[in-house]
């Protein structure tokens, strides 16, 4: 049995989020997360390629962009409507491709909850007429605040979230680096490693609202790639998270808990295994793909250089046009493929090839 014999193709809402969840984790592997509007297209090609589902999501920076760095987004307006336009676009595509995708946002921290707050407003008119969210998923992130307010919000959240069939990741515990205006490069280590008490805090609280959440708890992560050796990743931690709420449970469920690896660019084979193996459904990808995506248009551009330096004239001859060279349909999709490519290499670390 596979993915498509529990779940549809296209954007999925609801239990369906859960089912594709549990059975990431039953079968031991995890989904990329990967970001950026350009490149929607290309995500979900190589999951086409290689049969498998996966997820798209959006930053708060990244939303804007979508919507056009020439807008204000003094209020998050850009941000509100760039994620909006990402899902649609979205929504419109994926079932061509035939793959389940769950369409998600991505860190939201507390000075950013008016952009959740938007995206929310436009899941709640689409319930109003589709009967499901237009997204699957979204992502709060109120690391930075005490748990205890962390967790407050997150629940106040949830119980909007859970009626309209979304699904909640939150982070209890910081991810160290910087991404989307939150700078965590000077945090104290410790709290780069997050407890089991305080994940089983999270659990008790949300667990009463839906099942339908999950959790970014750290064990060491940092956003972007970094030199080998500065950064200590301990994906064996998130066991003993599992094994607590196991006990505390009454040994009722096995690995109970949906986890989430935030900071997966740069990582080893063998911590990503580590941490699949012990119940990480989904792991963020953002640096390694857009450093692919790079890739292949700078290679076009520097093999291509004669042909790109005016308009009509090139090493062919003087009167040679230049316009199937920079036409932006053949150097964008140089980018295309390269990350094509480095998806499908994510996939396959992750276990999740031929799944559907």
């Amino acid at each position: 049995m596979g993915v498509l014999d529990i779940v549809p193709p296209g954007v999925l809402t609801g239990d369906n989020v859960r089912k594709l969840f549990e059975y990431a984790k039953e079968h031991k592997f995890a989904i990329p997360n990967v970001t950026s509007s350009s490149v929607v297209n290309a995500v979900l090609e190589a999951a086409r390629d290689i049969k498998a589902p996966i997820i798209i999501q959006v930053s708060q920076g990244g939303a804007a962009f979508f919507a056009g760095k020439g807008l204000p987004n003094d209020k998050q307006q850009a941000s509100i409507a760039g994620a909006i336009a990402a899902a649609h676009h979205v929504r419109t595509v994926a079932k061509e491709y035939g793959v389940p995708v769950v369409l998600h946002s991505d860190h939201c921290a507390k000075k950013l909850l008016p952009w959740f707050d938007g995206m929310l407003k436009a899941d709640e008119e689409y319930y109003a007429q589709h009967k499901e969210p237009l997204f699957s998923s979204h992502m709060l992130d109120l690391s930075e605040e005490p748990k205890e307010e962390n967790i407050a919000i997150c629940a106040q959240y949830f119980k909007r979230m859970a009626p309209l069939g979304l699904w909640l990741e939150m982070e209890i515990g910081i991810t160290g680096g910087e991404e989307d205006g939150v700078d965590n490069t000077g945090v104290d280590n410790s709290r780069l490693y997050t407890q089991p008490q305080d994940i089983w805090d999270v659990y008790t609280a949300l667990s009463q609202i839906s099942p339908n959440f999950s959790i970014a708890a750290a064990f060491g992560n940092v956003h972007g790639v970094y030199k080998p050796g500065n950064v200590h990743l301990h994906p064996e931690l998130l066991n003993k998270h599992q094994l607590y709420a196991e006990e505390k449970l009454g040994g009722k469920k096995k690995k109970p808990l949906f986890l989430v690896f935030h900071g997966g660019s740069g990582s080893t084979k063998e911590e990503i295994k580590t941490a699949v193996q012990n119940g990480v459904v989904k792991m963020n990808v953002d640096t390694d793909t857009q450093w692919a995506y790079l890739c292949g248009i700078r290679d076009f551009i520097q093999n291509k250089s004669g042909y790109l330096q005016t308009q009509v004239g090139n090493p062919e001859g003087a009167d040679k046009p230049n316009k199937k060279y920079y036409d932006p349909r053949v150097w964008v999709r140089e980018g295309e493929k390269t990350l094509v490519q480095r998806v499908k290499e994510a996939c396959t670390d992750l276990g999740n090839v031929d799944r559907l």
